[in-house]
């Protein structure tokens, strides 16, 4: 066994049993930590494969931003985990309805290969070798995908927007802050002087 193929096996194990353990785990913060753990091996994955840009993208994009974000959200909103569990099999012919949906595409998928014996060869472009990999990457997705590079990033916009949208919906009985009120205000409308004579007082 080679250098390359011990790494793989390494990363490999521990990508598997991570990502497991992100489901697994009873602590929603552990699990945010698995998951941090599973990104850093995926990119080691990545840098097997020659693909440097990628890796860097995943541990600064996911890693940096959306893990910690996560971690975050878990450990700030007091989340009654205990509550939330309590549902769990009210769901579950969902889950293996959509587990069932999920093991339908992969064998699609994989089959695919079978159907179409040229399409491993077709994923092998020719790829200038004075090029770098960002550079590759940049000239194939603005050139050959660009449509579909767009409609992917129209897509997160639509869905940033409704996620705003949905945040910022008013619920009754919810107090918000109004920052034109808070500005307008002055001592008139605020502030109430009451003189209280000695000995009445609370």
């Amino acid at each position: 066994m080679n250098l390359f193929s011990a790494f793989f096996y390494l990363f490999s194990t521990l990508t598997v049993a991570s990502a497991s353990m992100v489901v697994f785990s009873r602590n929603p913060v552990h699990s945010t930590l698995f998951l941090v753990l599973s990104f850093f091996n995926v990119a080691g994955l990545f840098v097997l494969l020659g693909a440097e840009f990628l890796a860097m993208t995943l541990i600064l994009v996911y890693v940096g931003a959306v893990s910690v974000l996560f971690l975050f959200i878990v450990m700030m909103l007091d989340i009654n985990f205990v509550k939330l569990n309590e549902g769990f099999m009210s769901y579950l012919p969902i889950g293996a309805c959509v587990m069932g949906v999920l093991l339908i595409e992969l064998f699609i998928a994989f089959g695919a290969w079978k159907g179409f014996p040229n399409a491993y060869n077709l994923l092998q472009a020719p790829i200038e070798e004075h090029l770098s990999n960002t550079e590759a990457l940049g000239r194939v997705l603005y050139t050959r995908y660009v449509y579909h590079f767009q409609s992917a990033g129209l897509i997160l916009l639509i869905a940033m927007i409704g996620a705003i949208v949905l945040t910022l919906r008013h619920k009754p009985g919810v107090l918000r802050q109004v920052v034109a009120d808070q500005i307008a205000r002055c001592p008139e409308t605020s502030v109430e002087i009451r003189k209280v004579k000695s000995g009445q007082g609370i």
